[in-house]
C-alpha cells in the first residue's frame, strides 16, 4: 500500500469515527444545556403536616420548655420582659432580684427615683430608656388598672415599652392566654423551615398561627425559641446534632459533622448552665449563676 493509499484510508477511518463520537457526545451536551428541573412547590396540606410534625418532635426534645425569665407574678414577668430587649434573659435574671426586692409592686416602682432604678438595671443595657419604660408602665398600672397587670392584649400594648411580643409573653405565661412570641430566634427558624418567608413580626405571627391550633401557640413559641438558642443558631447552626434535620429544608447551612456539631450545642444541651437562676423543677440543666458570681 502506497503512502498515498495509507493516508486516504486513515482519513476515511477518521471520518467514520467522527459521527459516532458526535452522537455519543450529544446526550451529555444536551443534558448540560437543559434547564435544571424546578423543585415541586410544597402544598399547603404538606406544609401543615410538616410543621406540626416538627412541633411534635420538638415537644419530645424540649418537654421541659418554659419561659426563661425568672418571675413570681405577672408584674415581675412584664417588667423582666421589657428589660430583656437587646440583652439576654440570663442578664435580666441576674439583675431583677435586686430590682424587685426594692420595688416589689407597681406602686413602689412608680414612686421610685429614676436614677436609682437606672443604677439597678444598668447591666441590662439601654438602662435610661428602659427605666423610662418600666416606670411609665408602673405608673399606668397604678393609675389605670388598680395596680394590677391587665390580662387583655389591647390593654397591655397601651403600656409604655410593651408591644405584641411582650404582651404575648405575659398573656401566655402569666394568664394562660395562647399567643405566639415572635422574637429573633422564632423568626429565624420559621423562615429556615420555610413555614413563611415573611420578615415583619406581625405577618410572621399570622402565617405561623394559621398552621397550628390556638392551643399550641404558647408552647410552640417556647420550643422554637429553645431550639434556636440551643441548636439552630444564627451563625453556626448545629445541623449534625439536630433532631429535626430530616424535616428541615435548610439542612446543611451549618455544621453537619455530628462530632463537630455537638461542640456547638449550648445551655443544657451542651452541659452548660441555663438562663434562669430559679429554673422549673423539671429543668434538666444547671441553674445560672447570680451576677456576683465569678
Amino acid at each position: 500500500m502506497t503512502k498515498k493509499t495509507q493516508a486516504a484510508a486513515a482519513s476515511a477511518k477518521k471520518a467514520a469515527k467522527a459521527p459516532a463520537k458526535k452522537a455519543a457526545e450529544a446526550p451529555a451536551k444536551k443534558a448540560a444545556e437543559a434547564p435544571a428541573k424546578k423543585a415541586v412547590p410544597e402544598s399547603r396540606t404538606a406544609l401543615v403536616r410538616r410543621a406540626r410534625r416538627i412541633n411534635r418532635e420538638l415537644a419530645e426534645v424540649y418537654s421541659y420548655a418554659h419561659p426563661e425569665l425568672d418571675f413570681e407574678n405577672p408584674f415581675e414577668l412584664l417588667v423582666a420582659t421589657v428589660l430583656s430587649a437587646q440583652t439576654t434573659d440570663l442578664r435580666v435574671n441576674q439583675t431583677t432580684p435586686r430590682l424587685f426586692a426594692k420595688y416589689p409592686t407597681p406602686e413602689d416602682l412608680a414612686a421610685a427615683v429614676p436614677e436609682e432604678v437606672e443604677e439597678l438595671i444598668r447591666p441590662t443595657g439601654f438602662f435610661r430608656a428602659k427605666t423610662k419604660s418600666i416606670m411609665g408602665l408602673a405608673k399606668a398600672l397604678r393609675d389605670d388598672f388598680g395596680g394590677e397587670v391587665p390580662g387583655r392584649l389591647d390593654d397591655l400594648v397601651k403600656l409604655p415599652g410593651v408591644g405584641r411580643k411582650t404582651a404575648f409573653v405575659v398573656l401566655g405565661n402569666a394568664f394562660g392566654v395562647p399567643g405566639l412570641t415572635v422574637d429573633t430566634h422564632f423568626g429565624r427558624l420559621v423562615r429556615r423551615w420555610k413555614w413563611t418567608e415573611e420578615t415583619d413580626p406581625e405577618k410572621v405571627e399570622a402565617a405561623v398561627a394559621s398552621l397550628f391550633p390556638k392551643s399550641e401557640w404558647t408552647m410552640l413559641s417556647h420550643r422554637v425559641i429553645f431550639h434556636g438558642r440551643r441548636i439552630c443558631h444564627s451563625r453556626k447552626p448545629a445541623c449534625g446534632a439536630c433532631p429535626i434535620a430530616p424535616l428541615c429544608p435548610s439542612y446543611g447551612e451549618g455544621e453537619t459533622d455530628p462530632e463537630k456539631a455537638k461542640k456547638l450545642l449550648k445551655y443544657e444541651m451542651g452541659g452548660f448552665p441555663g438562663q434562669r437562676l430559679k429554673p422549673p423543677a423539671d429543668y434538666p440543666g444547671k441553674p445560672a449563676p447570680p451576677l456576683t458570681a465569678g
